[in-house]
Formats: C-alpha cells, structure tokens, sequence
C-alpha cells in the first residue's frame, strides 16, 4: 500500500486501449502474487481481448471489481459477470464484493469516469453507508441513471487509494474537459479527491 502523500499525476502517451493492455500485462507479469482492482463497463473487455493471446499468468492475479450493480452475474448489467465471462478460464481468482467487507491492498486499481465525474459508483449526489478504513460500501446515486437503475456495492476512498498505483482510463472530449477542471481543482466532482488529495500516483489514459 501506498502511503498518503500528494497524489503524482502523468498522462500516459499514447492513451489508447492497446496502451491500457501493455500496462495491464505489466503488472500481470511482475513477480509475486498481484492484486488488481477492474473498472466496470465496456472497455475493460475490449482490454482483455487485447491481451487474450498473451502468454500471461493469471494465476498469479486476485481480481477484485471497484464496484458493481447489485444484480445477478448474469444480469447484463452484471460487471462481475462480464469479466469472469473473460477470464473465468484463465486461472485468476475472483474476489466478490461484500458489503462491509475490509478490503486488502492492491497493486493496481483501474478507475473509469462518468460524465458526472464519478469514480467506481461514488457519484457527486448519492446515499451511502459510511464505513471505517478500506471497506466495501452500499450507495445508490441521485438520480438514478436510467441506464443503470440499480443499487451499488463499491470500494469507497480508502480502499480504492489502498493501491500501489491508480489508472484512470477516460474517453471523449466533453470527459478530457471535465478532467481539466477537477485536475485545476474543481471540488464538484469525486475524481478531484484521487487527482489532488492524498494517495497513489495516478497515471491517465486519455484518447477520443
């Protein structure tokens, strides 16, 4: 774990997904056993079928989720089902989220970024239950967004921070703006407290 000091930022060039995937299979590839934290949605399958026929050993990873929706694996909505669906053969084990779980440190954590700027499902405007230390949180965001309805489970602050190293992996222009601001010090948006607050290096991959 990290200790908490300013939080490093860097733009990784270039920022694509391949970039993502050679990162990703840095750490996969390091010595020891790894722990990496996954974003939800579409972009980390389209990683991991970057890096499908590298001869990687996923045996040696713990992947955990930053958050997920509360339905079932095979809910499309399911982040866990998404990723196990990629990896469930590969010899990675799978650490589910469990509310109010404590959360060991990891050596990567993989943080995406609504328009809302919100990271793993800390939104501007949610209900959460407040837990001590690195732990597994339940929020539900304000409003719900329609194209995700859901209650969530989440790592909050400290556990995602509990990291030797964060990435932020972000698309489009209008989410390249709102970067801009929170990295000037715009205190609206959750993103602003891992690019300006105490924690881990954080490195960006940004692309259009």
């Amino acid at each position: 774990m990290t200790d908490l000091v300013p939080a490093s930022v860097r733009w990784a060039q270039a920022g694509d997904a391949a970039a993502v995937a050679d990162h990703i299979a840095r750490v996969v590839s390091a010595a020891g056993h790894k722990r990496i934290a996954f974003t939800g949605g579409s972009t980390p399958i389209k990683v991991l079928a970057l890096l499908k026929d590298r001869p990687l050993d996923w045996s040696s990873v713990t992947i955990a989720l930053t958050d997920d929706r509360r339905v079932a694996d095979d809910h499309p909505a399911s982040n866990f089902g998404k990723i196990h669906a990629a990896l469930g053969d590969s010899g990675a084990q799978f650490e589910r989220l469990a509310e109010g779980a404590q959360v060991a440190p990891f050596d990567l954590v993989w943080l995406g970024m609504g328009e809302d700027g919100h990271v793993a499902s800390l939104f501007p405007e949610m209900t959460a239950h407040v837990r001590p230390g690195p732990a597994v949180i339940a929020t539900t965001p304000i409003p719900l967004p329609q194209e995700a309805p859901f209650d969530r489970l989440t790592l909050n602050e400290k556990a995602l921070k509990a990291t030797r190293e964060i990435i932020l992996v972000v698309t489009g222009t209008s989410k390249k703006a709102l970067l801009d601001a929170a990295l000037d010090g715009d205190e609206r948006y959750p993103v602003t407290d891992f690019l300006r607050g105490f924690g881990p290096p954080v490195t960006i991959y940004w692309s259009e």
